[in-house]
C-alpha cells in the first residue's frame, strides 16, 4: 500500500480510508453504547429515560401536581436534552407509563399509552403525564449538589449525567438495548426483595449471590406468569449475570356445567401481546396442530382473562396445556444479561452482588454529597446568624449607622467587626424584624443548626454512621414498597414443570380414534376409520393382495419388520386413509434396498415377542426395544445373507413350536431362549437342508394349535407332544397327522 502524501496550501487532507472508517465507526460505537443503549448500573436508567424524567422534573411536574400535556414535555425534553426526535422521546415516555411492561412506572399517564394487546398509544398531543413516586424518589436530592451535571448538547444548560436514585431501579424495572457489539436484557425484580438484599449486603460485605438469592427469589413481571427453572439455574445466572428465565402462563380449569370444562388463562408471559397469542393459538387450531384443543377466546376486561375450550370433556388439561406451552408463547423465554455502564463509565456484565454494590455504593456517594452541600448550607446561615446577634446588642448604634454614613455596610463592618456576608444581611433585614422576640428565635436557629452540624461532621467522620443512614433510607424505601402494598405485592411465582417423563407426548398430541391398518403384499399400507372386520370389499393396487390387518388407534405405534431384521415405526395417525390404496411402506421409512416387510403390528408397551430368522436363529426381545425414533429404523435381529428375517410373534405361553421346510416339528421350553435388545440370537432347530418355515410360542397344558387350509383349528393334547418335545437345537422329527403343507401354524 503506498503510503498517503499531503499537498500543503489546497485545503485537502489526505487520510488512509481504513483509519477513517475505524475512527468514526469506533465514535459511534461508543455513542450508542454509552449514550443511547446501555444503562446506567447506578440509577438503572439510559441517557432518555434521565432526560424526560429531568425535563418533568424542571416543568414541576410531581405525583400530587396537575398533568401536562404530553406534547409539552416532549418538545421541553427535546429542545433542550434530547434532539433525536420527537417520536424516539415519547415512545420512551409511554414506556415508562405503561404499567404492563414497566414494574414500577416512572410515568403517570393519563390518556391512551397503549394496552397489552400491542395497540400503540394516542398521539402526544391527546395524553397528559406527570412523575410517579418512584420517580420523585430517583430524583430525591438532584438539587443538593447530590450528582454531577454536564453540559447538554449545544452547551446552553446542564443535565445530569445520573440520578440520586433512592430506588433500586436497575433491577426493580430492569431494561431492554442493543448496542454495537453488545446488548442487554434485565427482566423487572421485586423492589423489597432487592431492599432486603441490599440491607444484607451492607451488614455482609462479602456476602455472594448465592446468599443474596435467599433474598431475590427471581424475577417479579408485571404481567405476573410462573418461573418453571430449578434453583441451582437461577442461583447461576444471578452470579453471572448470563442466563435466561422460563416463564409460563398463569391458568385454571374452570368448570362449565355438565361435565364440561375450559382453561381460563389469567397471566401471560412478559413482554408477549397479547392479541398476538391469541392469533397464533386459533392459527394453529385451524391448522389442526393443536388436535387438543377446540376453540380459543379472549374475555378479557381490565385483567386478562383468555378461554381455551378442549376438543373433548376427556382430554387431560395438563396434557392440553403443555401443547399449548410447546407450540404458543404462553411459554416463553425470557433472557437475562446484565450488560451495563458500571459507575456510568465502563461496559460490563455485572452479577447480583455487584448490581447491587454499585447501587449501595452510589446511595453512599449521594449521602456524603448532600451532607456536605447542607453542611454548607449551615456554615453559611451560621454566619449570618451569629452577625444578626451581634447587632442586637446594640442596635441604636447600628440604625444610626444606616441612617447617617454614606458607606453603611463598610462602617458596620469596621465597627461590629463583621464579614461582609454578615454586613449584607444586616442590611436585607426589616425594621419590623429587629425585635427582642426575633434575637431568641435567632438564637434558637443557632443552637438547632450547631446541633446538626455537629451530627453531620460525626456522619462524615465515621462510616458506620453512614452505611448506618444508608441502611435507614433503604428502609423507608422498602415500607413504602413491601409485598404488603398493592404495588410491592410479588407477582410473579415459582413452580416445578410437570413431570411428563411417562408420558408419551406425540401419543397425546393426537386424538385418540380407532383404526384398522392395512398392510398389503407389496408393502402398501393405510387405515380405516373405525374397527373393520370385514375387508372383503377392500380393493388392492394391481395384483396385489391383503397380507395382515390388525385393529389399532390413532395414537398407536406401529412397528414394521423387514427382511434385513431392521425395524421400523409409523405413527398410525400419520398413515394414509382408506379410501385409496394407502402409500407404501418404502415412502415413510427408508428401508434399505433389496429388503421386503416381513410384518406389521401395532407396539404394545412391554410387551415381550419371539424373533426367528430363516437359518432357525432367534431370541426373544421387548417391544420397547424395538422402536426406532428415525426413519433409518433399528438393527435388531442379526442376519447373516443369504438369512432373512422371518418371523415376529407375541410372547404368550411357555414353550416354543418351530417347524422346517423339511416338514420337521420341534417343541422346546421358552426358558431355553435368551431374551436380547439385539444380536442374531441363538440356533433354534437344527437342519440338514432347506430352512426355517414357522414358529410359534404356547402353553404346554393347553396344548399346540394351528390352522389348516380349509381355516379349521386342530390341536394336539400336551399328553401326545411329548414324542416332539425336546431341546432348543435339535432336529425334531415330522409333525402330527393334519398339520399343514404350508408347513406353517396358520
Amino acid at each position: 500500500m503506498n503510503k498517503p502524501v499531503d499537498r500543503p496550501g489546497d485545503g485537502v487532507e489526505v487520510i488512509s480510508l481504513k483509519d477513517a472508517l475505524e475512527e468514526r465507526y469506533l465514535a459511534y460505537a461508543l455513542s450508542t453504547i454509552m449514550h443511547r443503549a446501555l444503562p446506567d448500573a447506578r440509577d438503572g436508567l439510559k441517557p432518555v429515560h434521565r432526560r424526560i424524567l429531568h425535563g418533568m422534573n424542571l416543568l414541576r411536574l410531581n405525583p400530587a401536581g396537575p398533568f401536562k400535556k404530553s406534547a409539552k414535555i416532549v418538545g421541553d425534553v427535546m429542545g433542550g436534552f434530547h434532539p433525536h426526535g420527537d417520536q424516539a422521546i415519547y415512545d420512551a415516555l409511554v414506556r415508562l407509563a405503561q404499567d404492563f411492561a414497566s414494574r414500577y412506572p416512572l410515568v403517570d399517564g393519563q390518556g391512551n399509552f397503549g394496552n397489552i394487546d400491542g395497540d400503540s398509544a394516542a398521539a402526544y398531543r391527546y395524553t397528559e403525564a406527570r412523575m410517579t413516586d418512584v420517580a420523585r424518589r430517583l430524583l430525591d436530592g438532584i438539587d443538593e449538589d447530590a450528582i454531577d451535571f454536564r453540559p447538554n448538547y449545544d452547551g446552553t444548560t446542564e443535565e445530569p449525567s445520573v440520578l440520586p436514585a433512592a430506588f433500586p431501579n436497575l433491577l426493580a424495572n430492569g431494561s431492554q438495548g442493543i448496542a454495537v457489539g453488545m446488548a442487554t436484557s434485565i427482566p423487572p425484580h421485586n423492589a423489597a426483595e432487592l431492599c432486603d438484599a441490599a440491607l444484607y449486603l451492607i451488614s455482609h460485605p462479602k456476602a455472594s449471590s448465592t446468599d443474596l438469592c435467599q433474598l431475590v427469589q427471581g424475577p417479579d413481571f408485571p404481567t405476573g406468569g410462573i418461573v418453571i427453572d430449578r434453583r441451582d439455574t437461577i442461583e447461576e445466572a444471578y452470579r453471572t449475570g448470563r442466563g435466561s428465565f422460563r416463564v409460563r402462563s398463569r391458568w385454571a380449569k374452570e368448570e362449565t356445567g355438565r361435565g364440561t370444562w375450559a382453561v381460563v388463562v389469567t397471566e401471560i408471559p412478559y413482554g408477549v401481546p397479547k392479541s398476538r397469542l391469541i392469533e397464533k393459538i386459533a392459527e394453529l387450531v385451524n391448522d389442526k396442530k393443536l388436535p387438543l384443543v377446540a376453540d380459543v377466546r379472549d374475555e378479557s376486561a381490565e385483567d386478562v382473562r383468555v378461554v381455551i375450550e378442549p376438543r373433548a370433556r376427556t382430554v387431560d388439561p395438563v396434557i392440553m396445556m403443555e401443547s399449548l406451552f410447546r407450540l404458543t408463547e404462553l411459554e416463553a423465554r425470557v433472557p437475562l444479561n446484565v450488560n451495563v455502564l458500571a459507575g456510568g463509565r465502563v461496559p460490563k456484565v455485572l452479577g447480583l452482588v455487584e448490581c447491587l454494590r454499585e447501587w449501595i455504593d452510589h446511595r453512599r456517594d449521594v449521602l456524603l454529597r448532600r451532607s456536605r452541600h447542607r453542611l454548607a448550607a449551615i456554615d453559611r446561615r451560621l454566619e449570618i446568624l451569629r452577625g444578626l446577634l451581634i447587632i442586637y446588642l446594640d442596635l441604636d448604634r447600628v440604625i444610626k449607622i444606616i441612617r447617617e454614613e454614606d458607606e453603611p455596610k463598610v462602617e458596620l463592618m469596621r465597627v461590629f467587626e463583621l464579614t461582609e456576608i454578615q454586613a449584607n444581611a444586616i442590611l436585607d433585614t426589616r425594621l419590623r424584624s429587629l425585635r427582642k422576640l426575633e434575637e431568641e428565635g435567632l438564637r434558637t436557629e443557632l443552637n438547632g443548626l450547631e446541633a446538626e452540624k455537629a451530627e453531620i461532621e460525626a456522619l462524615l467522620g465515621s462510616d458506620t454512621k453512614q452505611w448506618k443512614t444508608v441502611a435507614w433510607e433503604i428502609r423507608e424505601v422498602r415500607k413504602v414498597y413491601g409485598p404488603e402494598t398493592p404495588l410491592g405485592r410479588r407477582r410473579t411465582t415459582f413452580a416445578d414443570a410437570p413431570d411428563l417423563g411417562e408420558i408419551d407426548f406425540a401419543e397425546a398430541m393426537v386424538e385418540r380414534e380407532p383404526v384398522t391398518v392395512i398392510v398389503s403384499e407389496k408393502g402398501w399400507i393405510r387405515a380405516m376409520k373405525g374397527h373393520v372386520a370385514d375387508l372383503t370389499k377392500v380393493e388392492f393396487k394391481g395384483d396385489d393382495r391383503l397380507r395382515t390387518s390388525f385393529f389399532a388407534e390413532t395414537t398407536s405405534k406401529i412397528l414394521v419388520m423387514t427382511t434385513n431384521g431392521k425395524f421400523y415405526t409409523l405413527d398410525a395417525a400419520k398413515l394414509p386413509g382408506g379410501r385409496g390404496f394407502g402409500d407404501p411402506i418404502r415412502l415413510m421409512a427408508e428401508l434399505d434396498e433389496g429388503t421386503d416387510v416381513v410384518a406389521a403390528f401395532p407396539h404394545r408397551a412391554g410387551a415381550k415377542l419371539l424373533l426367528v430368522s430363516s437359518d432357525g436363529r432367534g431370541f426373544v426381545a421387548t417391544s420397547d426395544d424395538l422402536v426406532a425414533n428415525t426413519r433409518k429404523g433399528r438393527n435388531v435381529l442379526g442376519i447373516d445373507a443369504p438369512a432373512r428375517a422371518l418371523v415376529v410373534t407375541e410372547v404368550g405361553g411357555d414353550h416354543v413350536a418351530i417347524v422346517g421346510q423339511n416338514r420337521k416339528l420341534l417343541c422346546f421350553p421358552l426358558v431355553q431362549l435368551p431374551e436380547m435388545s439385539r444380536g442374531k440370537g441363538v440356533r433354534m432347530q437344527r437342519y440338514k437342508d432347506g430352512e426355517m418355515s414357522d414358529a410359534k410360542v404356547f402353553t404346554l397344558d393347553q396344548g399346540l394349535t394351528w390352522k389348516d387350509t380349509s381355516d379349521r383349528t386342530w390341536t394336539v393334547p400336551a399328553a401326545e407332544l411329548r414324542d416332539w418335545l425336546g431341546n432348543r437345537g435339535e432336529a425334531g422329527r415330522l409333525p402330527p397327522k393334519g398339520f399343514p403343507k404350508t408347513n406353517r401354524f396358520g
